[in-house]
């Protein structure tokens, strides 16, 4: 059974009208049909749509979030690896020391 609506739910519809390769829109993240049909959706499915395109920003939000993360870490790691220095470096500094005078 409809639960009873005061208000009409609002198109969340913010101008950003571009999809992703999935077909979702890349600024209120509805489907194809979705927007398409929201015109003749009742106030129940269109408040159900609205809790599903916010399901989709955060799924997006985290998977930028682990992009970027992934990304700082490799450069992170080629960062380290050039910092690197083998024991044979620290030897030869030793011995160029170890023949140092103070007069």
């Amino acid at each position: 059974m409809e639960q009873l609506s005061f208000f009409a739910v609002p198109s969340p519809c913010i101008g950003i009208c571009q999809t992703d390769p999935k077909g979702y829109c890349l600024g209120c993240f509805r489907s194809r049909d979705e927007r398409f049909n929201w015109m003749s959706f009742s106030e129940l499915q269109k408040q159900d749509v609205i809790r599903l395109c916010a399901q989709r920003k955060r799924r997006r939000q985290y998977a930028i979030f682990n992009a970027r993360k992934l990304q700082q870490q490799q450069l992170q790691a080629s960062i380290n690896t050039q910092l690197d220095f083998d024991a044979s470096d620290d030897n030869d500094v030793l011995s160029d020391v170890s023949d140092f005078k103070l007069d």
